[in-house]
């Protein structure tokens, strides 16, 4: 019986987390109670008494739990803190073929952001195939649901006038190109160059889109979309929770238009190629909040404690922490 706490239980994060720790028997989930959640001297003491502490923190207090508990026990921090941190593994278990023995030998691991991992999984095997050069500047555009946002724009935008339900549909952000995010994405993809990322949110709760446009006269050997496609394949043949859409992805595309939420409630990620004979669309499809999050974390804690890494994750759908 592994105990784990969950610091930070009440964000958006933390509470679809423990929703799919209640199912399990073969962890101890340690609580806080709600009139000690903001005494540090309660955080420490659950965080020097945990096996494995998931952070479903803000940056700064994520550092501050490290602090506190020192060697006492491991991590599976879901902030943006440690994620290109010394020291810390990046909990992204398709990362490559060691990715797994790395995680579950690690006592620190970094939980992936939601945009970071579409863009590392679409672009880090045509990078290692040698058909994406890595010094080719890269663009990426992305749309999330907005509980992407945590707790305070999950409130503003279920608070919208009808006014701003319209005017507020789809909006653009991180327009000075420097969002938290970027320094990730450069870091795992194998790009030597940031890539350039343009981030939307859309009015609605959870699902994400990740775009990456490419040009075949940029790409070594000017590639087919079958080859393109066959790396992604051959790569994740085999990948529990990756799926890789034939050419094309028919199927998954309904009147010319791709859902953002087709994969929402599952741990399931989505690679399409898109494209024609000058150029090509790469695209990954998931739930911020599941594999995005929490879907996430929960991989790697079982990787952690040695629990088959499906456990908590099957059936796919679930419903934890969806809106009311």
């Amino acid at each position: 019986m592994t105990r784990v706490f969950i610091d930070g239980e009440a964000g958006t994060t933390g509470l679809q987390i423990a929703a799919r720790l209640a199912r399990r028997d073969d962890l101890t989930v340690l609580r806080i109670a709600e009139h000690e959640r903001k005494s540090s001297a309660a955080r420490e003491r659950l965080l020097q008494d945990a096996e494995v502490a998931i952070l479903c923190l803000p940056d700064d207090a994520a550092r501050e739990a490290v602090a506190m508990a020192g060697d006492a026990c491991r991590f599976i921090d879901a902030s943006t803190a440690h994620r290109v941190a010394p020291g810390w593994e990046y909990g992204l278990p398709e990362l490559d073929p060691d990715a797994r023995q790395r995680i579950a030998r690690a006592r620190r691991v970094s939980n992936p952001g939601c945009y970071p991992q579409g863009f590392v999984l679409l672009v880090r095997p045509l990078i290692e195939a040698g058909i994406l050069p890595h010094d080719l500047p890269l663009r990426t555009h992305a749309v999330s649901g907005y509980s992407g946002g945590g707790r305070a724009l999950i409130d503003t935008y279920r608070g919208l006038d009808a006014g701003r339900q319209e005017r507020w549909n789809t909006r653009s952000y991180g327009l000075g190109l420097a969002h938290k995010h970027v320094p990730e994405m450069h870091t795992y993809s194998g790009t030597s160059i940031p890539p350039l990322f343009t981030p939307m949110v859309g009015n609605y709760y959870q699902g994400m889109l990740v775009h990456v446009p490419l040009f075949v006269s940029e790409l070594t050997g000017a590639p087919t979309l079958e080859h393109v496609h066959g790396v992604l394949e051959r790569r994740y043949r085999g990948e529990p929770f990756v799926k890789v859409w034939p050419v094309g992805a028919a199927d998954a595309v309904e009147a010319g238009f791709l859902d953002a939420t087709a994969c929402n409630d599952t741990n399931m990620i989505e690679l399409m190629v898109f494209g024609n004979d000058r150029q090509l669309l790469l695209a990954a499809r998931y739930d911020n909040l599941g594999k995005g999050a929490s879907g996430a974390a929960l991989q790697n804690l079982n990787l952690m404690i040695g629990a088959d890494e499906r456990t908590g994750l099957e059936p796919a759908r679930t419903r934890a922490g969806a809106p009311a």
